[in-house]
């Protein structure tokens, strides 16, 4: 005989999150080492004393977490999954009636209280040390690369570089009044002072490049500073898709990782676009670094100039002989 299932008549369960999560989940493990304590500490200031009860920070940075482990980039989809998976309700201490903040909630904080409280780096830094107290960081050797992140800027839109113009702050949009005000940073608009063959008007800070030999297209670079030990991640850094800015980037995460966390390594591992004579000699004589870096190596010239190996070396004067003799 066929059964067939019929809605339970039953209008009260006893119903408890924790019954339902495996032992083995991913988040349950996460859990039993995130400490959250401080969060509400560091953004205090930045409440006011009077008015509603704002959305706990901690939930915030819960559902955050929980989107970055799970791969959810769209905060709408986040906000919905949330609401339906139960591991993510027990992980973010929801229980089944706890109300799930509205997904643009997360892009007002971003750029408001998390910018300006940097919290999103202290909450970064917590976990480096927590895995510093777990003996997973050493500290004698780093490694430095950079990712490519694809900007989310119209190749259609974009301007030539010697047309492009940075527009008034009175009548930009929030992109590029953050890039007005890079324009002295290291890591983005002196970066180099080569033009950019193409500029999006609506993002200008990304950058036109052609670094996977394929189609070019407008991309950031993500910079990662890792301990070779356990290849844990100590420090991350945006920049321009650009081997200028990525060289300054992992200079800015050597010294910060210094500064923050008491690490400096004994020798650094890096490709060859970290090898151009400027960054060794940084690395070597200020930071008392070995490198593990192949030179950048510039002397065999295809530009119509002179090679390295066109000159001859006259060791009793001192001095180098070109081609034409002089």
């Amino acid at each position: 005989m066929m059964g067939m299932q019929s809605e339970p008549a039953q209008l009260f369960y006893d119903f408890c999150l924790d019954d339902h999560l495996p032992d083995e989940h991913m988040l349950r493990g996460i859990d039993r080492f995130l400490d959250c304590g401080d969060i509400r500490r560091e953004m205090k200031p930045f409440y006011s004393s009077i008015g509603r009860p704002s959305i706990d920070p901690e939930l915030m940075i819960r559902i955050l977490l929980v989107g970055y482990c799970m791969g959810i980039r769209s905060k709408r989809r986040l906000c919905d999954e949330v609401h339906l998976n139960l591991a993510y309700l027990w992980f973010c201490k929801l229980g089944l009636d706890g109300k799930v903040p509205d997904h643009s909630t997360f892009s007002r904080n971003r750029h408001g209280r998390f910018r300006d409280s940097d919290l999103l780096r202290h909450l970064f830094e917590t976990v480096v040390k927590r895995c510093m107290s777990e003996g997973l960081v050493r500290g004698e050797g780093f490694a430095v690369d950079a990712s490519l992140i694809a900007a989310d800027a119209n190749k259609q839109r974009s301007v030539s570089g010697e047309e492009w113009a940075a527009p008034n702050d009175e009548d930009a949009a929030r992109a590029v009044r953050e890039y007005l005000e890079k324009l002295d940073d290291a890591a983005f608009g002196a970066a180099s002072e080569v033009t950019p063959k193409f500029i999006s008007a609506a993002d200008p800070a990304a950058q036109w490049t052609g670094a996977h030999k394929g189609h070019a297209f407008f991309a950031y670079a993500t910079n990662y500073l890792i301990d070779t030990d356990n290849a844990v991640i100590l420090d991350v850094e945006a920049s321009r898709a650009i081997r200028q800015a990525e060289v300054g980037a992992s200079r800015t995460m050597i010294e910060r990782t210094e500064t923050s966390l008491g690490l400096k390594p004994e020798w650094l591992v890096a490709d060859t676009a970290y090898g151009s004579a400027p960054n060794l000699a940084w690395l070597v004589k200020d930071k008392k670094i070995t490198p593990h870096i192949p030179v950048f190596d510039k002397s065999n010239r295809t530009d119509g100039t002179f090679s390295r190996a066109d000159f001859t070396f006259d060791a009793d004067a001192n001095h180098y002989i070109c081609p034409a003799d002089k």
